[in-house]
C-alpha cells in the first residue's frame, strides 16, 4: 500500500479469505452454461477484486471504514493469462517467455461504501515492455524471492524494475492500483479523493 500512503491516503489493510481458485473456476463454469467465450483477463480480475471487497465489507464497521477497495492483478502474454508463479520454476518459465517481450498487466478494483452499500468497478491496463536480462540476472531475482508473489513475476517497483524497459499506460496499475481509476470511482461515490488525505499529506521534511 505504499502507493496510497505515497499519495496521502493511509489505508486500513485487511486480507481476504477468499479462495481464487474457486472465484475463477466459478466465473468460467458460468461462462460455459451460456455458451461464452472463457473469461477475458479483464473479466478475472475484476471478479477477484469484487469477491475480495465484499468479504473484507461484509466485516467491516462503516463507522470505522466508509470505502472498502478490493484489487487483483493478472498479466496476459503470449495469448496467456497469468497470476503469481507458483514456484520458481514456474517463475523461471515466465520470465523466458517475457524478456524481450511485451505483455498486458490487467488491475480490477471494486469499491463499496460501507455507509450505504453502493460500488463502482473498473479494470485499469497497462502495455510492459520487458527488457532481456541475463540468465545470471534472471537467476538471481528469482532468487530474492519478489517474483514469487508478483502478478507476471515482476515488479516495477522493486529489484524487478530494472529488467522493465517501459510502461504505455497507467503505471500505478501495474504496480497494483491506479490512482486515475481509483479517484474517479471514488467520485461515482460521491467520496472526494481530497478529503482522504492524511493531514500530513504534502508536508515536506527538513
Amino acid at each position: 500500500m505504499s502507493t496510497l500512503r505515497a499519495a496521502g491516503v493511509e489505508p486500513l489493510v485487511r486480507a481476504s479469505s477468499v479462495d481464487e481458485e474457486a472465484v475463477l473456476h466459478e466465473l468460467a463454469d458460468r461462462r460455459r452454461a451460456t455458451g461464452l467465450p472463457a473469461p477475458s483477463a479483464a473479466e478475472q480480475v475484476q471478479a477477484l477484486a469484487r469477491a475480495k471487497a465484499l468479504d473484507v465489507a461484509a466485516d467491516i464497521d462503516p463507522q470505522e471504514v466508509e470505502v472498502v477497495v478490493g484489487c487483483d492483478s493478472m498479466l496476459e502474454i503470449d495469448g496467456r493469462v497469468v497470476g503469481k508463479p507458483t514456484d520458481a520454476k514456474d517463475a523461471h518459465e515466465r520470465w523466458r517467455v517475457m524478456s524481450g517481450g511485451t505483455g498486458t498487466l490487467y488491475t480490477g478494483h471494486f469499491l463499496v461504501r460501507t455507509t450505504n452499500e453502493a460500488i463502482a468497478e473498473g479494470v485499469s491496463s497497462a502495455t510492459v515492455r520487458f527488457g532481456s536480462p541475463s540468465r545470471d540476472e534472471i537467476e538471481a531475482y528469482i532468487a530474492s524471492g519478489e517474483p514469487l508473489w508478483c502478478a507476471g513475476a515482476f515488479t516495477i517497483d522493486g529489484l524487478g524494475g530494472a529488467f522493465i524497459e517501459g510502461i504505455d499506460g497507467d503505471p500505478h496499475g501495474v504496480v497494483g492500483i491506479s490512482l486515475p481509476l481509483l479517484r474517479r470511482l471514488l467520485a461515482d461515490l460521491g467520496v472526494r479523493w481530497t478529503d482522504l488525505w492524511a493531514p500530513s499529506a504534502g508536508r515536506g521534511t527538513d
